[in-house]
This record gives structure tokens, C-alpha cells and sequence, in this order.
């Protein structure tokens, strides 16, 4: 995974926790997991954006 071993991912770990706080590391964790899942769902064609033109008048 990127070439990272876990020597690096336990001293990345430490650098968070220090410029963080104990208190921020769960919301980290959830941002980092929200946008692996976005990245997966993009990658499969599950999230579709849909573009309106602003010339085109709703009718209704």
C-alpha cells in the first residue's frame, strides 16, 4: 500500500497524536474513512452527478 510498512504508519501515528490530541484522532478517523468510501463509490459509478443547464426553465 504505497510502500508504507508499518514502522511508518506507527510513527505517522504518533507525529497525529501529538499535533492533534487524543481527542481529535476519532474524528480523523472518520473523515479519512468517508472519503475512502466517496473514492470507492466514484471508482464504481455509484456516485452520478447530475448537470442542469441554467437556460432550461422547469416546467410544472
Amino acid at each position: 500500500m504505497f510502500g508504507f510498512g508499518l514502522p511508518e504508519l506507527i510513527i505517522v501515528a504518533v507525529i497525529l497524536l501529538v499535533v492533534a490530541g487524543p481527542s481529535k484522532l476519532p474524528q480523523f478517523g472518520q473523515a479519512l474513512g468517508s472519503s475512502i468510501r466517496g473514492f470507492k463509490k466514484a471508482m464504481n459509478g455509484e456516485d452520478v452527478v447530475q448537470i442542469n443547464d441554467k437556460n432550461e426553465k422547469n416546467e410544472g
